[in-house]
């Protein structure tokens, strides 16, 4: 058996060398198993890094290989357990990426003058890096899907943590009733007339990703000509959904409304139950009008609380247009821990606008309807509920058994990778370059190989 594992040693080490001298261009930073590491690869990413608008620091290289070097292990893993990704899922990752690219440089041209390469270029050179990482990502998954931690556990981590217990700042829970302004139909109609005069535009000849780039509303989309990139019928508003998977390849819909606006939407491939397609919105603006019926609205549905015709959380059901609290009794969810569902949320992390109004409230107590205006510029009433506040405190089982057990679970998800990585790396054949020999972070990768 040792003969076999140093013939196929020998074997990989003419490979490493043997590859490096055929492509002289490029060097290979790294061998994990069959799969190997290109500088360029590595450079790819730390170009990146820089372009986030980060310092150089030749450090930042050892990292990137510790991530490449992970991946692998568990993209080799994949192949072997048959664990896969769609290639549409890596297309829309691609396109997603490459769009935020774009908005932070101020447009396509721009990024390219920085890449000194096309897009299309360049979103050709990631796209493997990409489909690697979600792979490894899903692997991971596999590796961790089974987890679950025990109360028992729970307070064995509890316990572990000795002095080290850490402080919790003031927590509140808030419920809330959101209430957006509503367009009659008179007003709603100057918006639809704009984008319907886009789409004659478009019928006349006009480029749809000139006029989208220009025109469109949709700040994810429209630096990038409208184009979506590949989705399914889940992802998307219903009655978008519902003309995307009704046009043909090339066909542009009619004007069509959802919450977020009016569109028209042009389909530009259809890869069985994917669609790739670009749009245009234009959002309706509220008027001084709808303001002030929206004000009306409010404050029938507060004194409907406050007389106790109906409780809080019936009203947040029937009228809340947040529909992420509305069917949670109207009870905010920490935004740093949506998964355990914990509506603890700290009081510095609360927007200030929301924190303005709640910090002179009682626990218990009801807010009159405040006119806020949102992260996104949207103006919207809201009803908010006090319904406790925990001062400063350290962490204690009593009150937060959630948020220990949530940290329980990481332990021990952390402690199960560390685990797996670890026999991994006993059983493969690693090398690494030695121009990266000095990386600290890299050296538990090679201490068990006989390479070194």
């Amino acid at each position: 058996m040792k003969k076999v594992f140093l013939v196929a040693t020998a074997l990989i080490c003419l490979f490493f060398n043997g590859y490096a001298q055929k492509h002289n261009i490029d060097k290979i930073a790294a061998v994990v198993g069959n799969n190997i590491i290109l500088l360029s690869d590595l450079n790819q990413q730390y170009t990146q890094y820089l372009y986030q608008g980060n310092k150089p620091d030749p450090n930042v290289k050892c990292y990137v290989l510790q991530q490449l070097l992970t991946q692998k292990l568990l993209k080799q893993q994949a192949e072997i357990d048959s664990v896969m990704v769609e290639e549409s899922h890596v297309d829309d990752e691609v396109n997603k990426r490459m769009r935020y690219s774009m908005q932070r440089a101020g447009g396509q041209e721009r990024l390219e003058q920085f890449l000194n390469k096309s897009v299309l270029q360049y979103k050709d050179e990631i796209r493997p890096s990409v489909k690697d990482e979600l792979i490894s990502n899903k692997m991971q998954q596999k590796i961790t899907e089974n987890i679950n931690v025990t109360p028992m556990e729970v307070e064995k981590y509890f316990k572990s943590l000795g002095d080290s217990l850490p402080q919790f700042n003031t927590e509140v829970e808030i419920g809330e009733i959101v209430l957006n302004p509503q367009l009659t139909k008179a007003e709603k109609e100057r918006f639809h007339d704009k984008i319907e005069a886009l789409r004659l535009r478009i019928k006349g000849g006009e480029d749809f990703g000139v006029l989208a780039k220009t025109y469109s509303e949709d700040p994810g989309s429209s630096v990038d000509g409208g184009d979506l990139g590949f989705f399914d019928r889940s992802t998307m508003a219903k009655e978008f959904t519902a003309w995307a998977f009704k046009l043909k390849a090339g066909e542009m819909s009619p004007v069509f409304e959802t919450e977020f606006g009016f569109h028209i939407l042009q389909v530009i491939e259809r890869r069985g139950e994917q669609v790739h397609a670009r749009h245009i919105l234009i959002t309706p603006k509220t008027t001084s009008e709808s303001i002030a019926r929206l004000k009306i609205h409010a404050d029938s549905i507060y004194n409907k609380v406050m007389t106790k015709k109906i409780t809080f959380a019936t009203a947040a059901n029937q009228y809340s247009d947040n529909k992420e609290t509305k069917y949670n009794g109207g009870m905010m969810l920490n935004a740093e821990n949506v998964q355990s569902r914990s509506t603890f949320i700290p009081l510095d992390k609360i927007e200030p606008a929301v924190f303005l109004v709640i910090d002179t409230m009682k626990v218990g107590s009801i807010s009159k309807p405040n006119l806020i205006t949102g992260a996104d510029g949207k103006e919207a009433y809201k009803i908010f509920y006090l319904k406790s506040k925990i001062p400063p405190h350290k962490a204690n089982l009593v009150q937060d058994f959630p948020k220990i057990r949530d940290a329980a679970q990481s332990d021990k998800v952390n402690r199960t990778l560390s685990e797996w990585f670890e026999k991994r790396r006993e059983s493969t054949y690693i090398k690494i370059d030695d121009e990266f020999v000095t990386c600290d972070q890299l050296k538990i990768w090679t201490k068990h190989n006989i390479s070194k």
